[in-house]
């Protein structure tokens, strides 16, 4: 889907327009360097007029409001009578301070313009500082990313096979929430209907399946031919699926369906799909799939899913393990994407490996706290270089905060046994894109 931001320079006439030209040129600059196909006006918006003529050429998913020199609530008001589309208000920094006159007088603006925001009720997003300055260009850029990955939700067709199993409720979603608060679309199916699927195909149907499993998975033959079979089958009804209805993410059933009714394991189908750019969750944790979804877009890779299995104080780690769906390119390349059976039900193929070091990964979930509220779980850290933990897939982060308070707050807090950790620093993304859905974030 495409994205539209706009960016709408407002002001009035009587200040520095020198100073105000200068800092209208570098601000385009930025936001071009982010994204070129952000809208920008010809001429800085001087007055009601101007204002009014562009908003009329755009139909903007994300608006970046800057007073380029003060300008009156009227403006923004303005843009939000128009527009239902999430805000970044930018203050500029006044440029010079020599006991003259005041150049540009943004500062003031912003005032005027938040007070108007909150009048309207609406969230946003806000920045100091000058285009030139690091920490704005780095906080404007995430602000756009998650505008961007806010739009991809609003496209989102989120897949939830079958239901999640006794005792683990916390993963299951309901449709009218995963529309009005994210804007995604929720699909249910029985874990059956695929079973079905992949119990119909030929050996002759699934043979490029094999081969392209084959080609990610080490070791594959060493696990009975039969299961090895059976699990082709369960990939080609997976991906024929996905593509055929255009699902972006998947949670999915797992036990005890598919080693009870099936004979084998869902988990290295789970793994494949998010190697595809699929992301895809066990345990029907359908939050657990949403949360995956975010990270993989704003970083471009695959994320790990997991249980909080274990902790050290000394290295000030915890490491995050399952059973073996992890995505295959995230395996240590000494041992690679390797197959095994299940730890408790010893049926495979399942993953086995520890994942590849990563210099910064964040922590995350989207989950609900006892009231049924939605809030936002974000910690930052870095993935050690450490072997397989224990049998399945596991994940070792160091994390930026105390590790052990870490774990003490988050089961204080009350937060539910699945985590994502995402391939990258996205923490100001996601805490950008939670201000933009009006759900809480918690730091760790």
């Amino acid at each position: 889907m495409k994205f539209n931001a706009a960016y709408i320079p407002i002001g009035v006439p009587t200040f520095h327009l020198e100073s105000a030209q200068a800092a209208f040129e570098k601000s385009i600059s930025l936001l071009k360097a982010i994204d070129e196909t952000v809208a920008v006006p010809e001429e800085m918006l001087l007055s009601i007029d101007k204002l009014n003529a562009f908003l009329d050429t755009v139909q903007p998913d994300y608006v970046i409001v800057q007073n380029v020199t003060f300008a009156n609530g009227a403006y923004i008001a303005e843009v939000l009578r128009r527009f239902s589309c999430p805000v970044l208000l930018w203050t500029l920094r006044e440029p010079v301070i020599d006991g003259t006159r005041l150049r540009l007088n943004s500062l003031t603006g912003a005032f005027s313009a938040a007070n108007m925001l909150k009048s309207f009720g609406r969230p946003f997003t806000y920045v100091f500082g000058s285009p030139e300055e690091k920490n704005v260009q780095d906080e404007i850029r995430a602000a756009i990313k998650a505008a961007q990955l806010r739009k991809a939700l609003t496209g989102l067709k989120l897949l939830q096979i079958g239901h999640t199993p006794q005792g683990f409720g916390f993963g299951r979603a309901l449709d009218s929430e995963v529309m009005t608060v994210f804007g995604a679309q929720l699909l249910s199916i029985e874990s059956r209907e695929l079973i079905n699927k992949a119990k119909a195909y030929s050996d002759d149907e699934i043979q490029s399946y094999l081969e392209d499993a084959a080609g990610r998975i080490r070791n594959l033959a060493s696990i009975n031919e039969k299961n090895v079979l059976d699990f082709a089958r369960l990939y080609k009804a997976y991906a024929d699926y996905v593509k055929e209805n255009g699902i972006g993410a998947v949670s999915s059933r797992c036990w005890p369906d598919f080693f009870v009714d099936f004979g084998t394991p869902v988990c290295a189908v789970l793994a494949i799909l998010n190697d595809l750019g699929v992301p895809a969750s066990c345990e029907t944790d359908t939050y657990g799939a949403l949360s995956m979804f975010a990270g993989q877009q704003l970083t471009g890779k695959p994320t790990f899913f997991g249980d909080p299995v274990s902790m050290n104080e000394a290295e000030n780690t915890v490491t995050f393990w399952h059973c073996g769906t992890a995505a295959c390119s995230l395996a240590r390349e000494d041992t690679g994407a390797a197959a095994g059976v299940h730890c408790n039900r010893k049926i495979g193929p399942t993953l086995e490996f520890g994942c590849k070091a990563e210099k910064e990964v964040t922590i995350l979930r989207i989950g609900k706290d006892g009231s049924g509220k939605f809030r936002l779980f974000l910690a930052a850290g870095e993935a050690l270089d450490k072997p397989q933990q224990f049998y399945g897939t596991s994940i070792v982060v160091k994390t930026k905060g105390d590790a052990s308070a870490l774990v003490h707050n988050a089961v204080n807090d009350g937060w539910e046994p699945h985590f994502v950790v995402a391939m990258g620093d996205i923490t100001k993304e996601m805490k950008a894109l939670a201000n933009m859905l009006s759900i809480e974030v918690f730091t760790y």
